[in-house]
């Protein structure tokens, strides 16, 4: 799963309380080329909604993994994972999800703010973490703490721009990729079914990343 974020340089998360939106919109990143989503445990339908994703997913979208976001207790990440998640994602490092996440052997990608978080999600296995929120941290937080943090990957959510400057910015700090929400999934995707655009978007930002990464590596 990590290295599929890697591959993409990109991770879509959204919630949507209709059924039919959430499909919509997941065959629409996946048509895009999109191998990870994360569906976010944001409100009332989160359950049932990413219970019916997972069974339209093993019909007619193979090779997605489908996970899981805003899971902040052991309860909340067994709930999910009976259900068929791929991974697990939380705003910050919880003890308990962590363990749930080991039993079950589902990657976990837990939410740091400070160097003491990172610290204490690393020391507990935790090799792949989100920097949250982006927007508060910016890049040059990542570039000043990352040689701290040797063997440790970092993506970064919240607030990332769907523009050159920034995301060129995050991938020079040394994330191995962007989490995007409403950044790249808007509210006119959802109220304007504009499902194909959506697609259009995201295969073009996809394109955009992979040129940002190959000037990165040169």
């Amino acid at each position: 799963m990590f290295d599929k974020i890697k591959y993409d340089g990109l991770l879509p998360l959204f919630y949507n309380d209709d059924v039919v939106v959430c499909v919509e919109v997941c065959k629409a990143l996946y048509d895009a080329g999109i191998s990870c989503i994360e569906f976010t445990n944001r409100g009332v339908n989160a359950h049932t909604n990413f219970k019916e994703l997972i069974r339209v997913r093993n019909e007619n979208m193979p090779g997605l993994l489908l996970g899981i976001g805003t899971i902040t207790t052991a309860a909340q990440a067994n709930l999910f994972i009976d259900i068929g998640a791929d991974f697990l994602v939380s705003p910050f490092y919880d003890e308990g999800v962590n363990e749930v996440s080991q039993l079950a052997a589902i990657p976990y990608i837990p939410g740091c703010m400070t160097p003491r978080d990172i610290h204490v999600a690393s020391s507990a296995g935790c090799t792949f973490i989100k920097l949250f929120p982006g927007n508060v941290l910016g890049p040059e937080f990542l570039h000043a703490i990352k040689p701290l943090f040797r063997g440790i990957e970092f993506i970064v959510t919240g607030g990332v721009e769907n523009d050159e400057d920034n995301l060129t910015g995050w991938f020079n700090s040394g994330v191995v990729g962007v989490g995007m929400g409403s950044k790249l999934i808007t509210n006119a995707f959802f109220e304007n079914k504009e499902y194909a655009k959506l697609t259009g978007i995201t295969k073009s930002l996809l394109q955009r990343l992979k040129i940002i990464r190959e000037k990165e590596r040169a």
